[in-house]
């Protein structure tokens, strides 16, 4: 009695692999009707089918070594402060450029003055536009 596409459902049914399942050879006329996952299971709540424990030492874990690639720096608070002045006057300045209140050569000047921390605050800067233009 061939019973291979038995135990390839009642592999899939539980998730195991072949030699994990035994089938009790008195039941066997009992495990060659079943044919739906749900009656596998049915045979294996019955003892007509048996799942072995699974056999093998216990793995040993290594100890992982980090990458150089993996390795987080923390961005210093200096420059996330130039960063979000940066951003802050950036988006004021086109802004400005895009209501047509400065020149695109006024704003590249403008640029560059931000990124050499010209101006120390958004304000600084309206007041430095409100002296020279």
């Amino acid at each position: 009695m061939n019973l291979k596409k038995k135990k390839e459902l009642a592999e899939r049914t539980f998730g195991l692999g072949k030699k994990r399942i035994i089938f009790v050879k008195s039941r066997l006329k009992d495990i060659k009707d079943a044919i739906t996952k749900q009656d596998i299971r049915d045979l294996h709540q019955d003892g007509a089918i048996l799942i072995k424990e699974v056999k093998g030492r216990k793995k040993i874990t290594r100890r992982k070594v980090r990458g150089a690639g993996s390795v987080r720096k923390k961005v210093s608070k200096r420059k996330q402060d130039y960063v979000i002045l940066t951003r802050k006057l950036r988006k004021y300045l086109s802004e400005l450029k895009k209501q047509g209140k400065i020149s695109k050569e006024q704003s590249e000047d403008l640029r560059k003055k931000i990124r050499n921390k010209a101006f120390r605050s958004k304000a600084h800067l309206k007041a430095q536009l409100q002296g020279e233009y």
